[in-house]
């Protein structure tokens, strides 16, 4: 099961040089020109979690298997892109694809990097892309009206309940609200839309304002609490420094250096795993510590079936203890002694943290 963050934005605003320090690869050409990006690149990363160090070192397992997330680096948009200017149509066409959007928003001033709006405003930034995806969506969905009438007249019932979906949405859209403003969630799901789909706001600062930010990202930040949407700040320059440097210790002086716990990567895919609204179950024996990702409401047989299918189809039930319990307890021998290890069934709805064990029988 593949989740993954579309990174969006204007042209050079730090996109591919963020992109590139996410993969720790020089996948996505980082240049100082529009369109240098033009077929998307697809980069997947580790998505840091402690608990999954404490929980081998408990368990003695040999290897460590952290749970993943896919990056796409789409090419830049710029205004126009719903009416195909620039490579607008390719554009809208990659960003349908992904799950949800980090949007990148450039908050630094540089004479040497060129803006294509010609000055360094990141909500105006933001406020054009968005209005791009707006209009792309509205034309959309007022193509796709008649056809869904047109059937629906004819009794089809899945059109008709497609159309009272599209009659909620179309006046948000023309009154320039995005979809996710509504309200309806997975519901939106058959309607495609770009504007339903969760947004980061991730604001590119100079090295000097990559602890605390500057009035640039304040701005965004203002804006994104508007919209009920999450910021991250960091500094792409910093960051591809830091993902050039091999060793731990190295990296963890040159952050300190700076006035940094950890990098913003860290942050940026955190926060993109809590846009996707996922949690992490652990599977813990001798040989791995591995952490696997499923949607927040997922029932443990479904869960179960993305370690295997054949673990779904024959799922009798499930070992679990939570994380504290087993950190507590030193471990499952000692949880399982304490009577905190519990018998769930086919009903039971996975927790961030869970320690599964499957039965099942095929």
């Amino acid at each position: 099961m593949g989740f993954n963050c579309g990174i969006v934005g204007l042209p050079n605003v730090g996109k591919s040089t963020l992109f590139n320090a996410l993969t720790a690869t020089a996948a996505a050409e980082a240049a100082n020109y529009p369109f240098c990006t033009i077929e998307p690149n697809v980069g997947r990363v580790a998505v840091p979690d402690p608990r999954l160090e404490t929980l081998a070192r408990l368990a003695k397992s040999a290897k460590i298997v952290p749970t993943q997330l896919e990056f796409v680096d789409i090419a830049g948009l710029v205004r126009g892109a719903s009416r195909g200017e620039g490579l607008g149509n390719q554009f809208l066409a990659h960003i349908r694809e992904v799950d949800a959007i980090a949007h990148v928003l450039r908050c630094f001033e540089d004479p040497n990097v060129t803006h294509v709006e010609g000055s360094i405003d990141p909500v105006r930034d933001a406020e054009t892309v968005e209005t791009e995806l707006l209009l792309a969506d509205l034309e959309s969905l007022e193509r796709r009206v008649a056809a869904a009438q047109k059937k629906a007249r004819g009794g089809d019932k899945e059109a008709k309940e497609l159309l009272e979906l599209m009659e909620q949405v179309l006046p948000a859209l023309r009154e320039g609200r995005p979809a996710r403003s509504l309200g309806l969630g997975p519901k939106l799901k058959p309607l495609q839309l770009i504007t339903a789909k969760p947004v980061l706001y991730v604001c590119n600062v100079e090295e000097a304002s990559a602890a605390t930010g500057n009035a640039q990202s304040a701005r965004v930040a203002e804006f994104a609490r508007a919209q009920g949407a999450r910021t991250v700040v960091i500094s792409a320059a910093i960051e591809a420094e830091v993902a050039q440097l091999a060793d731990e210790a190295e990296k963890a002086e040159f952050l300190a250096s700076l006035g940094l716990e950890e990098p913003g990567l860290a942050r940026v895919i955190r926060e993109g795993y809590a846009l996707l609204d996922l949690v992490t179950f652990f599977t813990v024996g001798p040989k791995e510590a591995r952490a696997w990702t499923v949607p927040k409401g997922t029932k443990a047989p479904q869960a179960a079936g993305v370690i295997h299918t054949d673990f779904e189809k024959g799922f009798i039930r499930a070992e679990t203890i939570s994380y504290a319990d087993f950190v507590a307890y030193g471990g499952e021998q000692g949880a399982k002694e304490a009577g905190r290890m519990r018998l769930e069934g086919a009903d039971y709805v996975v927790e961030d943290g869970d320690i599964l064990h499957f039965r099942f029988n095929v």
